[in-house]
């Protein structure tokens, strides 16, 4: 049986902790398989707002008499689901990582259907990168000194890369006369978009860096390089949700596009990519979130290697605060 998290010491449950040991992979993929539970997406803002305030009784000890146990943990679900992390305020519903497979399964399908012409490859990169620009502000750290201007030019150069992208590499396979790899320009503009998106989104991490902090979650120092570690994370965590469908499904329609029975209902044929495509993604999203964990680290070593003004800050705040050096520090690498 998986692990729960630990109890506080009345037996009441810690709600600053995800249900699940997240030391474990298995752990975090049923932590995130919940929180991006496509059926939340749909959940009534008073549901939601129920939700949050049944937690917040909890908290004061004060819920209704006879709450049980799973009552709380489908209410942090729920709230983990729809409230940012940091503010605490409802998110827009389709930049909700709850939103991922509906919002994706769409998206992808389009990209995989219609990438013939030149306009539709168009049109379909640019709504996937607005719709990834909007999950990116949605879930942006609260904290976050990203201006709209920085946001709006990380948006404009992912669509334009991912465009490019796209109709570059259809041009060269259709030159080389090799059809079935123009069905995988989609999956490389992804790629290239989200490698140019993600560290553009989240540029004043890399310029301030992130936050450190000691195993007992007490502020130690600032990173540019766990901001790197973080970004690059990220990235392959979205390459990798993708990943599946978007590189099964062009072999499997090429191989059912030879067959005269499937071609007789055409018109189905992007029903079918989609169904498809969200099964992939309903087991993909929460694997791809939970390759890394949340809280990741970066050893004491490297800081005083590549950022040695950090390790002395580092080293400072430890014995300010009459803490052992750690041999390694914690930061949120994001989603």
């Amino acid at each position: 049986m998986m692990k729960e998290s630990p109890r506080l010491k009345d037996g009441r449950i810690d709600l600053s902790l995800p249900r699940w040991d997240q030391s474990t992979f298995l752990g975090r993929v049923r932590h995130f398989a919940s929180i991006t539970d496509m059926r939340t997406a749909f959940t009534s803002n008073r549901t939601l707002l129920s939700a949050k305030e049944l937690l917040n009784q909890y908290k004061l000890k004060q819920e209704p008499t006879g709450t049980t146990d799973e009552q709380i943990w489908r209410a942090k679900k729920l709230y983990e689901s729809a409230f940012h992390p940091d503010s605490g305020e409802l998110q827009n519903v389709i930049g909700r990582m709850s939103f991922q497979v509906p919002g994706g399964m769409i998206l992808t399908a389009g990209m995989l259907q219609f990438y013939k012409t030149n306009t539709s490859v168009i049109f379909w990169q640019w709504l996937n990168q607005s719709f990834n620009a909007l999950v990116n502000y949605t879930n942006r750290n609260a904290a976050s000194t990203v201006t709209n201007k920085q946001i709006a030019f990380a948006y404009v150069s992912a669509t334009t890369c991912a465009l490019v992208t796209a109709l570059g590499f259809k041009e060269i396979m259709g030159k080389r006369g090799n059809p079935i790899m123009k069905r995988f320009a989609p999956f490389i503009a992804v790629c290239a978009a989200n490698f140019v998106n993600i560290p553009l989104s989240r540029q004043a991490e890399l310029s301030d860096g992130v936050l450190l902090f000691s195993s007992d979650k007490q502020q130690i120092s600032e990173s540019r390089l766990a901001a790197v570690k973080g970004i690059a994370l990220v990235a392959i965590s979205r390459v990798t949700m993708a990943a599946p469908g978007m590189l099964i499904m062009p072999v499997i329609m090429n191989h059912l596009e030879k067959k005269a029975s499937f071609m007789k209902y055409q018109r189905y044929h992007l029903l079918f990519q989609t169904f498809m495509i969200g099964c992939f993604l309903v087991f993909m999203v929460p694997v791809a979130c939970g390759m890394f964990p949340q809280n990741n680290t970066i050893s004491l070593k490297a800081l005083e290697k590549y950022e040695p003004e950090k390790y002395k800050k580092a080293v400072e705040m430890c014995q300010r605060n009459g803490l052992p050096l750690p041999s390694h520090l914690y930061f949120n690498k994001g989603l």
